[in-house]
């Protein structure tokens, strides 16, 4: 009863506060040829002109709305439109003038001869603001050895890139890259990164507060951040930088890409293929995953089945990755007449990677501890084919998209495995196979109000199949007597469906919106744990071996929001109201249950300017989560050689506390960022994991009694260029800290991780000639429980420096290198480095550069590591391919 008067409180505080509607002014500006004039300003002013009350920019077609702060009178008020190279023109406001549709301008172009002026000293770079919008000029932070546009990025002052290639702009990662405006990758934006060469891009922007649906610009909120490539004039051209290389021992690389920029037409296609450690997965990574999951509500099924946990080194994945990979990348967008775009992204993938590593695993435990000691050779062979269809209509009026994507993924992976010194060989074979549809369509009525209708729809079938031999835990799986193969079967295909009409009322401080919908779930989950004697017969490793599981989840939704989207405060509160209907059974089990959930979910997320450029945010949710099909199935699965998943008790059943807090500070005229947020998350939960854990398997069942974790993390990072070193200073520190419950072998054991980590860097131009970058990475981390009796710590540091120098035009070289230490009390400390070389020269005849590429000049051909998760010590040892001497023939299209 408290949640509803809670909820009935915001509902009719809502409807209350949008009752009145704003003015709004909208138009084009154009030139004295009709040529509509792009990144214009409009600034609404007082009569006298000494302040200016609103002010907005047109895009890129020349257009721009506006909105009339409800305090002013009209007459009181004038537009004005400016544009540099152009007279600007002013236009007064009365009553008609701001009821009419359109308030169009017509810039004449200014001539003015400019005054000689001689510039004495270093070259700055610029940072040009514009509302939310700041454009880094690309060259300011280029280096002749910088490739691609991606090596630019990563020096930006207040921008960071992952690993992974998440690419984050003042600690938030950005939902994608814009090509001159235009949408090509969506989120898979480490194409754009690593393939447009960077000296065809003329500025970087960073936009802010990003809202890419123009129908919904100024009227409802967004917290995104985006990344805009501007071009040169080169992009009127074919664009390809292609590359041949060849080395030893057998190495080669091949990247062949065609790029056309153009406003009508963009395309990023290219094939590449490789041994030399460069993983083509990389550029199919999606880094908005979590955003399309909570846009569609769609949570696919994970994998079930696996050759064992594997940990990867804290490697650069160039060191040890070995692989023989091949890609086709086809991305095309085509801008036709009346706003229309279509857009075609395909990929096709295959790979071949092997994988040598050892380990050794302590689970501490009270008054025990269990060991284990693995040697695995593995192979792993995935084949991979996506295909996206999108068409899209984007104007102030209506926006209109639908998205259909095809998947077909296929994994072939085999292992020869020594665990505690028996011999076993395995065999995991998958096949994905999938489609989506996703249909959106926003319209702005003759009322100023906004109707929503969407539509999404999935399919997804993965049979999975693992098999084990010879005679793998005989004593559990076939009463001790040999055998040939165990075998796991497991598939679950899934519907999904998900539907909603909202409808939203712009009013005089912001925007409210009312959204009902209904989504459907439906899975079978079917599972066989099967036994190969030796005489060839099949019969089920026992009378509990197969699931025949049937699911079902529908819900109800309508949810009431409200934005506001203008002034020195903006945000989104929301709240959804959930009915939750779920239907499960296995006959085998006598199972059939039903069950009913009714939920409601409040959210918020505020943002408060405390200056031009600062802000202040808080946010805050509350989200009842529920279980899958994964919960409920009663006959065990084998996910592993050493995890055996028993049948659970119940459905999950979870609910999260979040709150979180941050400041953000930029200041634009001396190219400096710095942010800090704070976060606490609480969930608890209506069961909690038990294991058993042996010296040969782990087995694990759900018990019925509540459980609950907690985490605290506090992050800090600073941004600073300096124009009298000319260097891009960065820094971050993070801190982490977890606590949880498990139960094993029947105690009940809280853990308590604590993770921190500090970076600093600096990418520094000492002269024309010559480049510096280094980079260090310190984590602390330490585990506490009381199944052990003192706490175990351990440090690690990464640092990574680089120098390039180019002595005379068209020669230039790098030396690299990486340093990795690992430190743990009691053990002796491990310590690598790696060097690398490379050498280029142009040649003028050929048009064309020469490459000497050499990787892990030491020649390093093992890696260990240390790895800490609750009371389980890992500790890992990998092979190395080596050193790689390799020369690149380098030329342009």
């Amino acid at each position: 009863m408290k949640h509803l008067f809670s909820a009935a409180a915001i509902l009719i505080f809502i409807f209350f506060s949008s009752v009145v509607f704003s003015q709004e002014i909208k138009g084009f500006v154009r030139d004295s040829t009709g040529k509509l004039v792009p990144y214009a300003s409009i600034n609404l002013r007082n009569k006298a002109g000494d302040a200016i009350i609103a002010y907005t920019t047109t895009d890129n077609k020349g257009s721009y709305v506006l909105r009339i702060p409800d305090a002013h009178p009209l007459g009181d008020l004038y537009l004005e439109a400016r544009c540099v190279g152009y007279t600007a023109q002013t236009k007064m406001l009365n009553n008609i003038q701001a009821k009419i549709d359109e308030i169009n301008f017509i810039l004449i172009p200014f001539y003015n001869e400019l005054v000689s002026v001689v510039v004495r000293g270093r070259h700055r770079p610029v940072l040009r603001t514009s509302g939310d919008t700041i454009s880094f000029k690309a060259t300011d932070f280029s280096s002749a050895q910088d490739r691609v546009i991606g090596d630019v990025i990563k020096r930006l002052p207040g921008i960071s890139v992952a690993e992974d290639g998440t690419i984050s702009y003042n600690n938030r990662p950005i939902s994608g890259i814009y090509i001159g405006g235009d949408n090509l990758l969506d989120d898979k934006y480490s194409i754009a990164a690593n393939t447009i060469p960077n000296g065809v891009v003329d500025q970087v922007q960073v936009i802010d507060n990003h809202q890419p649906i123009k129908v919904l610009q100024n009227k409802v909120t967004s917290n995104d951040v985006a990344l805009n490539l501007t071009f040169t004039k080169a992009k009127l051209h074919l664009l390809g930088q292609e590359t041949l290389g060849a080395g030893l021992p057998g190495n080669y690389y091949v990247d062949l890409n065609a790029l056309l920029l153009k406003d009508q037409f963009k395309a990023i296609n290219y094939l590449k293929t490789n041994n030399t450690g460069e993983d083509l997965q990389r550029d199919q990574v999606s880094h908005n995953d979590a955003g399309n999951q909570n846009r569609t509500g769609d949570e696919p099924p994970a994998a079930l089945l696996s050759l064992g946990a594997v940990n990867n080194p804290n490697l650069a994945r160039q060191r040890y990755l070995l692989n023989r990979s091949a890609a086709l990348n086809i991305h095309d967008l085509v801008n036709l007449k009346n706003g229309l775009q279509l857009r075609v992204n395909a990929s096709y993938l295959y790979d071949k990677q092997q994988q040598y590593y050892s380990q050794q695993t302590s689970v501490f435990l009270p008054g025990d501890t269990i060991r284990y000691t693995e040697t695995q050779a593995n192979q792993f062979t995935p084949s991979n084919l996506q295909a996206q269809f999108a068409l899209n209509v984007n104007k102030e009026q209506y926006y209109l998209n639908n998205m259909f994507v095809l998947n077909d993924n296929r994994s072939m992976n085999h292992s020869d495995l020594h665990a505690n010194g028996t011999l076993l060989n395995q065999e995991l074979n998958s096949h994905s196979t999938g489609f989506s549809n996703e249909f959106d369509l926003i319209k702005s009525v003759h009322s100023k109000n906004i109707i929503e209708a969407y539509s999404y729809i999935s399919h997804l079938c993965k049979p999975e199949m693992l098999s084990i031999g010879p005679g793998y835990n005989d004593s559990i799986f076939n009463h001790g007597i040999p055998y040939a193969q165990l075998i796991q079967d497991v598939n679950v295909p899934t519907w999904f469906t998900n539907n909603y009409v909202s409808f939203k009322l712009p009013g005089r401080t912001g925007t409210t919106s009312f959204k009902t919908g209904f989504s459907r779930q439906s899975q079978s989950l079917t599972s066989a744990l099967s036994v190969l004697q030796t005489g060839n017969s099949i019969n089920f490793a026992s009378d509990t071996a197969v699931n025949h599981s049937a699911w079902t989840k529908k819900k109800w939704y309508a949810e009431a929001a409200y934005d506001i989207p203008l002034g020195k405060l903006s945000g989104n509160l929301a709240l959804p109201f959930t009915l939750q209907q779920f239907n499960y059974s296995d006959t085998g089990y006598a199972l059939n249950t039903n069950l009913n959930r009714f939920y409601v979910n409040p959210q918020f997320w505020l943002k408060y300017k405390t200056g031009v450029e600062n802000f202040l945010t808080l946010r805050y949710s509350y989200h009842n989560r529920s279980g899958g099909i994964e919960d409920i199935y009663q006959a065990g699965i084998l996910k592993d050689y050493r995890t055996l998943y028993a049948g659970n008790a119940a459905l999950t059943l979870q609910q999260n506390h979040l709150v979180s807090a941050g400041f953000n500070y930029r200041k634009s005229l001396t190219l400096f960022f710095a942010n800090i947020n704070a976060s606490y998350s609480h969930t608890s939960a209506n069961n909690i994991t038990s294991s058993f854990i042996t010296g040969n398997l782990q087995q694990r069942v759900v018990l019925p009694y509540p459980n609950s974790s907690s985490s605290w993390s506090a992050t800090g990072s600073i941004g600073k260029y300096s124009f009298g070193w000319r260097t891009s200073f960065s820094a971050l520190a993070q801190w982490q800290l977890t606590r949880s419950v498990q139960i094993q072998n029947g105690v009940a054991i809280p853990f308590q991780t604590t993770a921190k980590t500090f970076t600093l860097g600096a990418d520094t131009k000492l002269g024309k000639q010559v480049n510096f970058s280094y980079h260090i990475t310190g984590i602390l981390t330490s585990g506490h429980s009381s199944a052990v009796a003192s706490a175990v710590h351990f440090a690690q540091a990464q640092q990574q420096g680089s120098i390039d120098y180019n002595p005379f035009p068209g020669f230039q070289f790098r030396l690299s290198g990486e340093h990795y230490f690992t430190q743990r009390q009691g053990n002796a400390n491990l310590k690598y480095f790696f060097a690398d070389f490379s050498a280029k020269y142009h040649i003028k005849k050929w048009g064309a550069d020469l490459q000497l590429n050499a990787t892990n000049l030491s020649d390093l051909k093992t890696y260990d590591a240390l790895y800490l998760s609750a009371n389980t010590l890992t500790a890992s040892s990998y092979r190395l391919p080596g050193r790689i001497i390799l020369l690149k023939l380098l030329f342009n299209l």
